[in-house]
């Protein structure tokens, strides 16, 4: 999915505003997914390239040679075929997705300094398309005076726009969200200062 200026430009201002009552600090990433999961079009292909010789054992009187062959073009089709972006997401089980979504949020919650603020309070807003996984992450200054479901309703929100193609619409509310919640919980104090920058990130 192509992500414009415009888009980049409504979730900046979406940061300035839910920023504008606390003092925490928002960070906005979107991922196009968090891995590539050749490693799982691979397994495949060579698991169909094994199964071939039987077949051609049992049914035909071709050489050893010529199997080996068949071999290969199998597993030469096969791992073509299944490096297809969407088809090596539905030939990688759910939970290794999900695992590798996490991990991914969790990389980008250290890269982006969401845990350099003064007072603890940055808050991580994650969004991966390929596997349909969005995650928050809060630092320790706001995450445990927050009840997780609090966060899960932001989350529900950009999980539903991102399924149907308007992840930078589910972002937007996310971070509306988050605003309140913060807004809440960590208002913001005199003189307090912008400590990250008000963008997104797409990696």
């Amino acid at each position: 999915m192509e992500i414009t200026q415009a888009d980049h430009d409504r979730v900046a201002a979406a940061i300035a505003a839910a920023e504008a009552d606390t003092s925490g600090e928002i960070t906005v990433v979107i991922a196009q997914a968090s891995a590539a999961y050749s490693a799982f079009s691979f397994a495949w292909a060579t698991l169909g390239a094994l199964a071939a010789p039987w077949p051609l054992l049992v049914l035909t009187e071709l050489s050893a040679h010529r199997i080996y062959l068949a071999q290969l073009v199998v597993f030469a089709i096969l791992f073509a075929i299944l490096s297809r972006p969407a088809l090596r997401l539905a030939v990688t089980p759910k939970r290794v997705r999900r695992a590798t979504a996490h991990r991914a949020a969790m990389e980008q919650f250290v890269l982006r300094g969401v845990t350099r603020t003064r007072a603890r309070t940055g808050v991580l807003v994650f969004c991966s398309l390929a596997e349909h996984y969005a995650r928050i992450v809060a630092d320790d200054g706001v995450a445990e005076a927050v009840d997780k479901r609090e966060w899960q309703e932001a989350v529900d929100a950009l999980v539903a726009a991102a399924r149907e193609g308007r992840p930078i619409d589910g972002c937007v509310e996310a971070v509306a969200r988050v605003g309140a919640i913060l807004a809440h919980h960590a208002p913001r104090g005199e003189g307090d200062v912008n400590e990250t920058p008000d963008r997104l990130y797409v990696v």
